[in-house]
This record gives C-alpha cells, structure tokens and sequence, in this order.
C-alpha cells in the first residue's frame, strides 16, 4: 500500500484551538487535523461557536472535511457541515497554504477555503465565497486564527 503524499499538510496535524469572525459573527472553538485510514485521508473536525448578536441567538457551528487523493488527479476534499452543507474541493497547496476550491457551476456561489501558516506556530483559517456567474470574484466571509492546544 502507498501512502499518499501529506507533506504540505504537516503544519496543521494536531488540535487547535482559535477565534475569528466575519459575516456569522464572532466566535471561538477548536479544530483538529489527523490521518484515518492507515494515512489514506486526513480528517478535519471543526467545531465553532458563535456568540448572540442584536439580530440572533449563539449558535454553534460543526464541520468535518475529508481529504483525499484522488487517481489520476491531485489531492480532493469533500466538506460537510451540521447545517447541510456539502462541498467538493479540489486542493492546492504551496509552502505557506493549502487552498480548497470548489468547482464552478453557473448558477451557484463558489467557495475557497484557505490554510494559511500563521507566525509562531499559528494558522489563519478564511473562507470565502463568490457569487454565482463570477466565480472568481471571491469575498471573505469568516477569517480566524487558531494556536496549537
């Protein structure tokens, strides 16, 4: 059995605990990055906590992405969340980020997700969304940064 190649995810393996904010509010939780498998995927578990506004109650938010190499292509991802939300990623990666795209599609918005190795062992998490039939238009919705528990 070949492994895949997890080298550009190793600054993220572990747990992390972290704040940020955008469009949802601000809010704090933890994530933790870790292989299942034998080393075949690499697993991401979110869970975010959002504190009460004016215009809504706390609320939490809870994700799990599966990363996986895919035959024939680079590395591939697969996002679901606890407000159903799916979301298929094709994955890049470069010394300092890994960065998930979804796929475009004419009438729906496109999403990126975006790793960022932070100074003094941090890492800056973003999402951002662009809306449908400009695919490319990406705006940031949530931003944290999280430090290693």
């Amino acid at each position: 059995m070949t492994l895949p190649n997890w080298d550009a995810w190793q600054f993220l393996l572990g747990e992390w605990a972290g704040e940020g904010g955008g469009a949802p509010g601000q809010g704090g939780g933890s994530m933790t990055f870790h292989f299942d498998l034998q080393g075949q995927v690499l697993i991401r578990e979110n869970q975010t906590d959002f504190i009460a506004t004016p215009e809504r109650p706390a609320f939490s938010h809870n994700d799990l992405t599966v990363i996986y190499p895919e035959p024939g292509r680079a590395m591939r991802a697969i996002y679901f969340d606890n407000e159903g939300h799916i979301i298929p990623y094709s994955v890049t990666s470069n010394d300092d980020a890994i960065i998930l795209v979804s796929d475009p599609a004419p009438s729906s918005p496109r999403f990126r997700t975006t790793y960022l190795r932070g100074k003094n062992g941090t890492v800056i998490t973003r999402f951002e969304i662009a809306p449908p039939g400009d695919p490319d238009a990406f705006a940031v919705y949530v931003e944290g940064r999280a430090k290693r528990k």
